[in-house]
């Protein structure tokens, strides 16, 4: 049965490639000179379409242009005054923008801890926070050189 089959399949593959060779001097041989100009044809044809579109593509000009924008300072207009801040108190807030803390505020002003927290609590107060970044926050909204 073995026999039969690898026998059988032999035979299959030797009919196989008889005709892919029938195929290939029908194609390749006789027809040599059409399967040469098909292949030269689609080459050329790539090569045109190629060089087609960089030819017909327009050409990307970068303009760079200066549009002048106003700038608002805030910061000239606003003054601490309108806000009910004292001279005193808007330097405290300058400077606790600067990150001092309370006992580096005292030091630089020449003044006490409890003035300065006095002050802090006035600033707290009178710009509607709790926190010393939420004041610092606030005064730059608001327009403040901080």
């Amino acid at each position: 049965m073995i026999k039969k089959v690898a026998l059988y399949g032999a035979l299959l593959a030797l009919i196989a490639l008889a005709l892919k060779l029938v195929e290939y001097r029908l194609l390749v041989i006789d027809n040599a000179i059409e399967v040469y100009a098909g292949i030269i044809a689609v080459i050329f044809i790539a090569i045109g379409i190629a060089v087609g579109n960089k030819l017909t593509r327009p050409k990307e000009k970068l303009v760079e242009v200066q549009i002048p924008v106003p700038v608002q300072n805030k910061a000239a207009d606003m003054d601490p005054g309108e806000l009910g801040l004292s001279k005193r108190e808007y330097e405290i807030l300058l400077l606790m923008a600067r990150g001092l803390s309370n006992q580096e505020i005292a030091s630089e002003m020449y003044l006490s801890i409890h003035t300065i927290k006095t002050h802090v609590s006035n600033i707290f107060t009178k710009l509607d926070v709790k926190r010393r970044t939420q004041a610092i926050v606030k005064a730059r909204e608001l327009g403040l050189a901080v």
